[in-house]
């Protein structure tokens, strides 16, 4: 066994999709072994963090005056340094069960169109974290690479990753991005415009959490063959008392439709940017679609419905992102190849 297969065999790399909404981290050997919301709970008082992922989750909106729950992460970029940096070492620590020989060689997704500073934040929070080598891929090719697409090969691939903060959008050949975009509106963008449609509307003030709930049982991105209906709780903004309404899938879809339009015409932008060679590979092949929300019913039909395409949805679009770096933990041709760091 040469030095290097030594080396890799101790070292414990791995894949991270720090994302938005989610952090999902995938160990060599293990597949994936982490898979928490990306919240942290601090003390007011003394900065001391209290709590993160499922456990901070927990917390939101229900923590005294003295705890605060914050999501470092916005827009698939760090907003919070220090709490970005705090919870990756949690993770890390999680997803080791056992101590390792050698710091892990770390390989993160990002947005499409972050800036200089914001690639450098990441790959130092990373390094903070006691990573021995950091990789940045974008999170794009790393899904259409989880999904399964031959994304070596010569022919256009079409990959939406609808994440929590960021809606990337690439049309991938020969393990190259020929066009990439990345719309900083996604699955928290849909979760907003739920809050401030009942807000407005109803005069309910409803909760993250709430508004999540209700997206994901009848949010939709076209009219369902059947109505569906959600009783959802809140604070009467008129009386100050606690309500319970229900409504429609008509109105959350109305909710929505600006949040849709938005990912659609990044999907139109791509195409009318797209090289007619491989134009003709994806009218073929048609798009796949990743990402927490490419679980949103009837997306699809929205989708076919204003390109013409065929929509296939990734078979784990959640995990899409964090499969695809693991598959290049094992290629490090195809990793540094592709890869900004």
């Amino acid at each position: 066994m040469s030095l290097r297969s030594i080396i890799s065999y101790f070292s414990n790399d791995l894949a991270i999709d720090l994302g938005t909404a989610n952090t999902l981290i995938y160990a060599r050997g293990r597949g994936v072994i982490v898979n928490e919301p990306s919240i942290v709970a601090i003390n007011r008082v003394n900065n001391r963090v209290e709590a993160v992922g499922h456990q901070a989750k927990e917390m939101l909106g229900r923590t005294p005056v003295n705890i605060v729950t914050i999501k470092p992460m916005r827009n698939g970029v760090i907003a919070h340094f220090d709490l970005t940096e705090e919870m990756l070492k949690y993770f890390i620590k999680k997803a080791h069960s056992r101590k390792h020989f050698l710091a892990p060689r770390i390989v993160i997704g990002t947005p499409s169109e972050i800036t200089q500073v914001e690639r450098r934040a990441i790959r130092d929070t990373a390094w903070a974290a006691r990573a021995s080598e950091v990789y940045l891929v974008e999170q794009a090719m790393a899904a259409a690479i989880g999904a399964g697409l031959p994304v070596t090969k010569a022919g256009g691939n079409l990959i939406v990753d609808i994440g929590g903060g960021t809606t990337d959008v690439a049309v991938i050949s020969l393990s190259g991005i020929v066009y990439g975009r990345s719309v900083r509106v996604a699955g928290h963008a849909m979760d907003e415009a739920i809050i401030q449609y009942i807000k407005r509307k109803h005069n309910l003030l409803l909760g993250e959490r709430g508004a999540e709930q209700v997206k994901i049982e009848i949010g939709s991105a076209a009219p369902m063959d059947e109505e569906m209906t959600m009783e959802i709780k809140g604070r009467d903004l008129i009386e100050g008392v606690p309500k319970t309404m229900t409504i429609t899938d008509t109105e959350v879809r109305e909710a929505l439709s600006d949040t849709i339009d938005a990912i659609v015409n990044a999907v139109r932008a791509a195409l009318e940017r797209t090289p007619p060679e491989i134009s003709a590979d994806i009218a073929d092949k048609g798009m796949v679609v990743t990402g927490g929300g490419a679980l949103l019913k009837n997306l699809d039909v929205r989708l076919t419905k204003e390109t013409g395409l065929p929509v296939l949805l990734a078979k784990e679009p959640m995990s899409s992102v964090v499969l695809g770096i693991g598959k290049m933990l094992g290629d490090m041709t195809l990793l540094k190849r592709i890869s900004s760091g």
